[in-house]
């Protein structure tokens, strides 16, 4: 962690390992997770888990990795910006056009690896803790976040 936002960070709790958003083996307890784009881009996307019916931060970011959290928080997020990029848009309508829509997961899915999500987490003691941690990460406004309450 060498840059300046990365130094702010590490005092502020003890980050596991980034790892590629779609393989990322959290662990079932509640806590905050940091999403970078890319495996040295800039953090843009702070949110937190709590106890989630027992699957904490692994529920959460599950359920983004699955698509089917399109329309909340960090799909959303990641899933505006993959509309906003032509490219991205010009790749999902070709495979209607052969034939091949995807439903809505395999675009929240789509968008998600489009972003090269790398997340890293850090655990907390429950809910609450989780939120203080999130607001405090979010005050340290590197100008790039994702978050909607930004």
């Amino acid at each position: 962690m060498g840059k300046p936002l990365d130094r702010d960070l590490s005092g502020m709790a003890s980050w596991s390992d980034r790892v590629p958003m779609s393989g990322a083996e959290a662990p079932r307890s509640p806590g905050v997770y940091l999403a970078r784009q890319g495996t040295a881009g800039p953090v843009v996307y702070v949110g937190m888990a709590g106890e989630r019916s027992g699957q904490g931060l692994r529920g959460r970011l599950r359920r983004y990795a699955s698509g089917k959290a399109i329309a909340s928080g960090l799909g959303e997020a990641v899933f505006d910006r993959a509309l906003a990029d032509a490219g991205w848009l010009r790749e999902r309508l070709m495979e209607v056009e052969a034939g091949q829509p995807m439903r809505a997961t395999g675009w929240g899915k789509a968008a998600l690896n489009w972003a090269d999500l790398h997340v890293c987490w850090a655990v907390t003691e429950n809910a609450e803790a989780a939120r203080e941690l999130e607001k405090a990460v979010l005050a340290l406004d590197p100008g790039v976040w994702w978050n909607r309450s930004r």
